[in-house]
């Protein structure tokens, strides 16, 4: 019996006719501060592309056909999404497997490391990769030692750069997507497949993998349409020769004031993404992008799935052939110790992609500790003058506080509308499920470049920019998603027995959910809230146009500082930031292992 249908025979049984709060109650707040508050402004800036002196005209959609440079500027934008997806996917794949497959500590500490980059600030990342690549960088000085080059390569500011700096920025939600879906694969189908004799590499790519494909699918696809709506990476690493469709919107709007034709290239953008997430929800439906199983379509198995298992059959002799050549090389030691060759080589791997996703933002701390005046390295000397500089700033300190406070109102607004709307989704709530999902995940979806513009030409019109109500209302919006993940995780893994023990005792519903419920999940509720802390604190996009001049955040503060040049003191800023991050990764942490405890 459900909970709901509990509830019911309960109340029908001790003659209580009390008025029932629906499953559709608890998810209509959210909906409706979505409808309110990104919908409405960007149909609102998508529809002023098609006027022109207050009447319908195609004019700005026709000056976007006759020049090329705005084409040109699309396959740009549409080329680096494209070489982020695939290879965020190709290298994220084997640390999302190793994470899933592994036992509870060493899932828990790989967590830790991939949550740290995922939730370290974009800027932060970007920095690093700058220090890391630039004339006097890090690699320049490896190449010159070794070499490898007399003088300093051209590392930064091309193609080459952006790439690297994107698909930094993308690899981990690609690894947290994939995981969603790779964590609910049976693990016993493998293990019946080597039972009858298959080998480990045809097990994984005639078993394993076709299962995974929908996780593949899911992080490919949020990868693509997060790339679309990129500018930070563009903008520090590239060149003009890079410039993409994000910063094409951005200069319209704040340069030009040209708010129709920035929204005709947002439509463009637009365009782009809905084809691609139509297309998506066809193959494989929209629950996969919450862990949920993919869209089972029956029909006739056509050439294209025959060729796919002739592949996937020949990559898995090639595995096997690996692995037994591997074999000699590994040692007798690692064969007693019953280490198999393909989990050595799977380690190898992931520890690489780890150290790749990890290592970049920790340069930046001996950094920040320089006497220099510019991110050169090595670093010259040691000195705390950048810290203090940091703290007997008034412009910093200012921008530091407001980003905590917007943050912490954030955090709470957006607990409120998510936690509803998860409960009213995982207990309950049946019809159009997977719609309501999807909507309440649109913020992921939808390019964030739209969102800010389409917020920042509503708010100018009631007031609101450059005020804290408005950061709040815009930074609610990005953090609901994650709440809802979060909450929904927990409650999946929820004993509803004890909500019914409570009712069977007498408790009202109020009560079991004041008393029970709640003390239960506290540890996950507080994991939610601290991750929508760090969305609001971290975000730069929005906060660039709704912000106000006079009072940014602190994301703000150091991007127009970057404009101006990267110092040692984004550095200590940068350390900071990845200090807190880490703090909040370890509490939360802490937080579900003891809700796991206690269940």
């Amino acid at each position: 019996m459900t909970e709901v249908a509990y509830a019911q025979a309960m109340d029908e049984r001790s003659g209580r006719r009390r008025w029932r709060v629906r499953p559709w109650m608890l998810v209509l707040p959210a909906i409706l501060f979505l409808l309110a508050l990104m919908v409405f402004p960007v149909t609102d800036l998508l529809s002023l592309s098609f006027t022109r002196k207050g009447s319908f005209s195609l004019y700005h959609y026709q000056r976007i056909l006759d020049r090329d440079i705005y084409w040109r500027v699309l396959g740009i934008t549409l080329q680096f999404a494209a070489w982020t997806t695939v290879l965020a996917v190709l290298f994220s794949y084997p640390l999302a497997y190793l994470t899933s497959i592994s036992r509870a500590n060493t899932r828990t500490r790989l967590m830790f490391w991939l949550l740290l980059p995922f939730w370290t600030s974009f800027l932060v990342r970007t920095f690093a990769w700058i220090a890391l690549l630039g004339r006097n960088g890090l690699f320049n000085q490896w190449f010159q030692a070794m070499g490898l080059s007399e003088a300093p390569a051209e590392l930064l500011y091309n193609f080459t750069s952006v790439m690297i700096g994107m698909l930094h920025a993308m690899m981990p939600l690609c690894v947290i997507t994939l995981l969603s879906v790779l964590d609910n694969i049976d693990g016993n189908l493998s293990r019946a497949a080597m039972t009858l004799g298959a080998k480990p590499g045809s097990t994984f790519w005639r078993i394993y993998f076709p299962l995974s494909l929908p996780g593949v699918a899911a992080g490919g696809l949020l990868v693509f349409i997060s790339s679309l709506g990129f500018f930070i990476t563009p903008a520090l690493l590239g060149s003009p020769q890079t410039i993409m469709l994000p910063q094409l919107i951005i200069q319209q709007v704040q340069e030009l004031l040209n708010w129709p034709f920035a929204g005709a290239l947002a439509v463009l953008l637009f365009i782009a993404v809905m084809v691609v997430f139509v297309l998506y929800d066809r193959v494989f439906g929209l629950s996969t992008l919450a862990g949920g199983e993919a869209r089972q379509r029956p029909g006739k198995r056509g050439v294209l799935a025959r060729l796919g298992n002739l592949l996937l059959a020949g990559l898995g002799r090639v595995s096997d052939g690996l692995v037994t050549c591997m074999r000699p090389l590994a040692g007798k030691g690692l064969e007693k110790r019953r280490r198999p060759v393909g989990r050595i080589i799977l380690w190898a791997i992931s520890l690489m992609i780890l150290t790749f996703l990890v290592a970049p933002a920790f340069v930046m701390v001996p950094l920040s500790f320089t006497q220099g005046t510019v991110l050169d390295w090595p670093p010259q000397g040691f000195s705390w003058q950048w810290y203090q500089q940091y703290l007997h700033s008034p412009q910093w300190l200012s921008a530091t506080w407001r980003s905590i406070k917007v943050a912490t109102l954030t955090a709470a607004l957006s607990m409120v509308l998510g936690t509803l709307a998860a409960f009213g989704l995982q207990r309950g709530l049946k019809r159009g499920n997977a719609w309501v999902l999807a909507f309440l995940l649109s913020p992921l979806i939808v390019p964030r470049i739209i969102v800010s513009v389409a917020l920042f030409y509503l708010f100018s019109r009631l007031s609101l920019t450059g005020s804290t109500l408005g950061l709040v209302l815009g930074h609610t919006i990005l953090a609901i998603p994650y709440v809802v993940v979060s909450v929904m995780a927990v409650l999946k893994n929820y004993d509803h027995r004890y909500d019914q023990a409570a009712w069977n005792l007498g408790a009202s519903r109020l009560k079991t959910l004041r008393y029970v419920t709640l003390p239960l999940l506290r540890g996950g509720l507080v994991a939610a809230f601290l991750f929508a802390f760090v969305t609001s604190f971290d975000e730069l996009t929005l906060s660039l146009f709704i912000s106000g001049g006079m009072q940014s955040t602190l994301p703000k503060q150091m991007w127009d500082s970057a404009i101006l040049q990267v110092n040692p003191l984004l550095a200590a800023v940068s350390t900071l930031l990845l200090l807190l991050i880490a703090c909040i990764l370890w509490v939360a942490g802490k937080l579900a292992n003891r809700d796991q405890a206690k269940r």
